[in-house]
């Protein structure tokens, strides 16, 4: 029997890996990513565990950080400034914000961050870019809910203690619009700083200054109402796309009311954000392993 020549047998066994030429930098590969979902729920696992290992409290942490900050919030500006909504309790109102506002900065902090930080796993093994980040913005995603059912818990507290009569409508269906909005707007931010930090790593120690600062002109620490009609502040305020998100969350958890139509504002913007986040990251990811 004759022995079948040896580049005949490599050219016709199936390869796992196929290495091609670099596609178009502003070309994604859905498919690639879905492929690459085990190592998505991994990363969002370390995600998840790291951050609260070796802590006294540990997973607790998720819960405390949004009460303690809720109620510091109540006390400083809703019974001394009186910046909230009479008739609410302190503590749901800013927990109406707050929430939403950490899952928004959570997800810009560390996903601009996630090229450096993940450096030397990038720079050895191969696998789609977009895989930490969007297990950052998973495992933040988590958090939030877990925040979110926390609201939920005091708000059934005032409901049966009486001392308020939270009844939530049917704009609650509005929840998944509102975080897919957020989402959207916080990750293209996100990739579009860390597309910037592989060549200008002082943006690092910028991106949580200046979110933190962001939060003084988004409706927060006060409501929309509160802000004078036609001043500059109202201007300014306005054109942050997060205020009719913020607004939103209020809206479906407390009944307040919301002009629900500017949320198209924030839906453009965020889809504008993310698509050019997604341009200039999948351009910066070609190069990094050179200028880290």
């Amino acid at each position: 029997m004759p022995l079948q020549n040896d580049a005949t047998s490599a050219n016709e066994a199936p390869w796992d890996v196929v290495i091609a030429p670099a596609r178009a930098w502003w070309r994604l590969d859905l498919g690639e990513i879905w492929r690459y979902r085990d190592l998505l729920k991994e990363l969002v696992a370390r995600d998840l565990t790291a951050v609260y290992k070796q802590t006294i409290l540990g997973p607790i942490w998720v819960v405390v950080q949004p009460m303690i900050t809720s109620i510091m919030f109540a006390v400083v500006f809703g019974l001394i400034a009186k910046m909230s909504i009479p008739g609410i309790p302190g503590l749901l109102f800013y927990m109406s914000a707050v929430v939403p506002w950490a899952f928004f900065s959570g997800v810009i902090n560390k996903t601009a961050a996630t090229l450096m930080a993940n450096a030397p796993l990038m720079t050895k093994v191969y696998f789609p870019r977009l895989i930490p980040p969007l297990s950052s913005t998973c495992s933040t995603g988590f958090t939030f809910l877990v925040q979110l059912a926390l609201f939920f818990v005091f708000a059934l507290v005032y409901r049966f203690s009486g001392s308020y009569h939270w009844a939530p409508g049917i704009a609650l269906l509005w929840l998944p619009l509102l975080l897919l909005l957020q989402m959207m707007l916080a990750l293209g931010v996100g990739l579009v700083v860390a597309a910037l930090t592989t060549r200008y790593k002082d943006l690092n120690f910028l991106i949580s200054f200046a979110v933190q600062l962001l939060m003084y002109a988004s409706p927060v620490i006060f409501p929309l109402s509160k802000v004078v009609p036609g001043s500059k502040a109202h201007a300014v305020i306005s054109a942050n796309p997060m205020t009719p998100i913020i607004e939103g969350f209020r809206g479906a958890l407390l009944g307040t009311d919301v002009a629900w139509g500017s949320l198209w504002y924030s839906f453009a913007f965020g889809t504008v954000v993310l698509l050019f986040g997604l341009a200039m990251f999948q351009r910066a990811q070609r190069s990094f392993a050179d200028v880290v």
